[in-house]
């Protein structure tokens, strides 16, 4: 058997790294709430929808970071109890309500957009302008320091999607209140909002998609179980690959496991050393387990199933290509 956690290329910890991250996801909290407050206040007195859009998703970023950042506390404490893999979920947890939060959102400011498309109110557009340029600076300050954490990490990413849709956001306020401003047409308002709604709806679909492969330990996006089954069926020795799973724990910690059976007299230690080496060196799996036993006689000459496992789950790998018909499993 593989021993778990082998891997010294792909250690579970963010160790000093996730510390940077704290600190870049601070900073960007401290930017947004000072800036939010002030923006709530210019949206009233302006009348614009777009900027208390724009609050709005502000408190939502500022909300997400703060996820993001006790996510990223719990997700770093050690196994134990029935915890065998720590909490390190939580984080996927966070990304998941970043990304349902984005999408509640952009469905608010789609009805309150429509109907201010159909009743424009009074916008004063001076103060859009003021507000989204500054804004925009705000955005550029927090989205790049957000930019420098580990984005690989849904709990990172989810908090960078929000700020990097408010970014989108003030430029769409920004162009919005200029038109006003300049044309008077104060729909141009609730076409910004209904602008932002859009992008929001993007970014947290791409989220909850994300997150939820996780959840249901779908294999890491973009990786192909049947390739990687067929590869280690082709490994020298190597009979039968059946059992094969690969999951993700969390963000960029890939996990797989998998039951190998090999010619009678092979060396299972090499040909596991073998197995682990590929999906390594291939795939950047380096958390593997693996069980490989010898195959039965029967199994070489008849393409019998394996008495270890009389349900195997998924499909079966032969080297030769075969696939043995179910009507020949015990």
């Amino acid at each position: 058997m593989a021993e778990p956690g082998r891997d010294k290329g792909h250690g579970h910890g963010h160790g000093v790294s996730a510390e940077a991250d704290r600190r870049y996801l601070t900073g960007a909290l401290a930017l947004i709430l000072g800036f939010m407050a002030v923006e709530v206040v210019v949206g009233i007195v302006a009348g614009s929808l777009a900027l208390i859009s724009d609050a709005g998703h502000m408190l939502t970023d500022a909300i997400a970071i703060v996820f993001a950042l006790i996510a990223m506390r719990i997700a770093q404490r050690p196994p134990q109890g029935g915890f065998t893999y720590g909490l390190k979920r939580a984080e996927i947890i966070s990304a998941q309500i970043n990304g349902i939060t984005l999408l509640l959102l952009s469905a608010y400011f789609v009805y309150q957009g429509i109907g201010r498309l159909v009743t424009p109110p009074a916008v004063q557009g001076a103060y859009v302008v003021a507000t989204g340029l500054t804004g925009i600076v705000v955005n550029v300050a927090a989205t790049w320091m957000l930019s420098r954490a580990n984005r690989t990490s849904l709990n990172v990413e989810g908090a960078f999607q929000h700020i990097l849709s408010d970014l989108y956001a003030f430029v769409a306020t920004t162009i919005a209140g200029l038109v006003i401003w300049l044309t008077g047409w104060s729909r141009a308002d609730a076409i910004a909002a209904l602008v932002v709604a859009a992008l929001m709806l993007k970014a947290g679909w791409g989220l909850v998609r994300d997150s939820g492969r996780v959840f249901m330990e779908a294999a890491p996006a973009g990786m192909n179980p049947a390739e990687i089954g067929r590869k280690a069926a082709a490994l020298e020795h190597v009979v039968e690959v059946h059992d094969l799973h690969i999951w993700e724990v969390t963000s960029g910690y890939a996990a797989l496991s998998a039951h190998i059976l090999v010619t009678p007299g092979a060396d299972c230690h090499a040909i596991r050393v073998a197995a682990e080496r590929m999906v390594h060196d291939q795939y950047g799996i380096g958390h593997t387990t693996l069980q490989v036993d010898h195959a039965r006689s029967d199994l070489l000459t008849f393409g019998y199933a394996d008495p270890h496992c009389a349900d195997p789950h998924g499909p079966t790998h032969r080297s030769d290509g075969s696939v043995p018909p179910p009507s020949k499993r015990p």
